[in-house]
């Protein structure tokens, strides 16, 4: 499925199924959730949480990825094609319009999974310990990081941005706040009626950008013009 490759003397690989670009993420401990005091109730209490190793796609699933994707295994995936094209306006964009299950069905057509909520931020705080965003705690450094409501600095769009459009974390991972929300794998508390999204949009603020921020949604649900995902896949 894949052919290791050296970038940037950080391991990746390429995924053939999906010609994406996958990192590793290295076997570690950290403390998950809100450090600082500032988030919501679910986003307590900080706990230690110990993982094994993991690749991630580097980039968000891409609207060609996606679409090549229902074009080879005939997924029914609803007609939103031309909204997609309104927010996502090119094949080099995050796909968007994509309930849990388009998401997880992509994600098993490609041999990979959605991420669990603790693999998700660990990847995003991309080895920085007990910091609030992926570069750190400079919220006035995200128009340099991350696309978000509004537009400045580095921020050039008012809707979805070409994925990889700003700088990576310490793990080589893009856009892993800002963009699109991002699926992931488990339910958001024990009513398993909602899944867990991550990483706040092109439509939020910063609060919602920071590494320990929650998010829920109905997996029937598709999150519309501001809800992606990415994929990983565990290491035999």
């Amino acid at each position: 499925l894949c052919l290791p490759l050296l970038v940037m003397g950080q391991e990746e690989i390429e995924w053939k199924k999906d010609n994406s670009q996958m990192a590793l993420i290295p076997a570690g401990t950290f403390e998950m959730g809100d450090h600082f005091g500032e988030g919501s109730t679910n986003e307590w209490p900080v706990h230690r949480v110990e993982l094994d190793a993991f690749y991630m796609d580097v980039h968000e699933v891409t609207v060609g990825q996606f679409r090549e994707f229902v074009n080879q295994s005939g997924y029914d995936y609803p007609e939103y094609w031309d909204a997609v094209a309104t927010y996502s306006p090119g094949d080099e964009y995050p796909m968007i319009y994509v309930s849990w299950h388009d998401a997880t069905a992509y994600a098993k057509w490609a041999g990979k999974r959605l991420p669990f909520e603790a693999e998700w931020e660990y990847a995003a705080r991309g080895g920085l310990k007990g910091k609030e965003y992926p570069w750190g705690d400079q919220e006035s450094l995200a128009r340099d990081y991350a696309n978000y409501h509004g537009i400045g600095g580095k921020d050039k769009w008012e809707y979805c941005a070409p994925v990889g459009s700003f700088e990576a974390n310490g793990y080589g991972l893009y856009d892993m706040v800002g963009n699109v929300w991002e699926w992931c794998q488990d339910w958001y508390d024990s009513g398993e009626r909602t899944r867990v999204l991550r990483g706040g949009s092109w439509l939020n603020f910063p609060y919602s950008l920071r590494v320990d921020y929650r998010h829920t949604l109905t997996p029937r649900n598709s999150y519309g013009y501001d809800g992606g995902f990415r994929c990983v896949a565990d290491i035999k």
